[in-house]
């Protein structure tokens, strides 16, 4: 049996954070019921499109039921209180006073329903003075400080790649949500969990911002060793404009790297501090990785025991056969998706044919 058989879950939320959330107990046996406006969840609508429907909205709600309320309206209203009465859980990401406007905020529904888990995802929390701040994910990355250090060489912030905050507040909320049920099986009562995407981004910066942490100076990028300041945690160009990698910080790894290259004498380097103390070997690994294609190093790492990869774009990255090992990805029901994450032995494996997306609203 699926972990979480038997939990209902009404998620009003919308775009990425909460339906997330939702989809991760969807996918462990979690009845989920998706709430949505009239006009329906906006990344219904985003492109690019397959099988008919948005690949995003398909990979963030799948085994859902979708139901469309009107909640300005009485019967909307009325609706909802009735799908909350056997509900488990029910999470919204509304501008903090929205739900309180709408009759909805946890005071009046644990009033009427005192074991449900009350979930709300917001940018910067329910209360303070940035409650009402609209912000999504790159706003939360700058104001949280991450931003500043997604930078190029030459400083420059630029638009980040992974959206960390909502993914931030997805996982966080998730955690939270699964803690309270655990914590309604002694208590017997539900409880109200205010996650902040900022909140949940901010402790990811504990092993690069430690300086700052402490009350000190902000880590540069250039400078710091994750962050590209080491010469064995850094991208480099190949011959044919492509990029490799190499990922750790072990100095067995920079060893093995330097004696197959037979300049074990710069190993002393790998153990300076990043920054200036490295550069000189930053300068070597750039040389020495333009001498060949990216394809060709990968062939030449393959016996070497060295945390190296290839930098792969999604096409080639979504290609690998291990993906397909692992059921990361899946063909079902006309269209692509990308599997759980979690694995329980306890479990069968995960069908994509199992969780049918929702294909339109009812």
């Amino acid at each position: 049996m699926a972990k979480l058989t038997g939990i209902k879950v009404i998620d009003l939320s919308l775009f990425l954070p909460g339906p997330m959330l939702s989809m991760m107990m969807a996918d462990h046996g979690a009845e989920v019921i998706k709430v949505e406006p009239p006009a329906g969840d906006p990344a219904r609508t985003m492109e690019p499109m397959e099988a008919g429907q948005s690949v995003w909205f398909r990979n963030l709600n799948r085994g859902k039921q979708a139901l469309t309320l009107d909640l300005k309206s009485d019967e909307g209203r009325a609706q909802l209180w009735d799908l909350l009465a056997d509900a488990d859980v029910m999470i919204e990401g509304f501008r903090p006073g929205v739900m309180k406007r709408l009759g909805f905020d946890y005071g009046a529904v644990s009033a009427r329903f005192p074991k449900l888990v009350y979930c709300s995802i917001s940018a910067f929390g329910q209360e303070g003075e940035m409650a009402q701040h609209p912000a999504h994910d790159l706003a939360v990355q700058a104001l949280s400080g991450f931003l500043s250090v997604n930078d190029g060489a030459d400083g420059t912030p630029v638009v980040p790649g992974v959206p960390s905050a909502d993914m931030a507040a997805g996982l966080n909320g998730l955690s939270a949500v699964l803690m309270a049920l655990i914590g309604r099986e002694k208590s017997g009562e539900g409880d109200y969990i205010d996650i902040a995407m900022f909140d949940s981004m901010l402790p990811w910066c504990a092993h690069t911002a430690g300086s700052a942490i402490s009350g000190g100076a902000s880590p540069q990028s250039q400078s710091q060793r994750s962050l590209g300041g080491a010469a064995f945690y850094n991208v480099y160009e190949t011959a044919d404009g492509k990029h490799v990698v190499l990922g750790a910080r072990e100095i067995k790894f920079a060893r093995n790297l330097l004696k197959a290259l037979d300049r074990i004498d710069l190993l002393p380097l790998a153990e300076a501090e990043p920054g200036a103390g490295q550069a000189p070997l930053i300068a070597y690994l750039r040389g020495t990785f333009a001498t060949k294609s990216r394809d060709e190093w990968v062939a030449w790492f393959a016996d070497k025991d060295v945390a190296f990869s290839p930098v792969l774009d999604f096409r080639d990255a979504l290609d690998q056969d291990f993906l397909r090992e692992r059921g990361l990805l899946i063909e079902a029901h006309g269209s692509h998706q990308i599997g759980p994450s979690f694995r329980f032995a306890s479990e069968k494996n995960w069908q994509a044919e199992d969780a049918p997306i929702v294909d339109k609203l009812q």
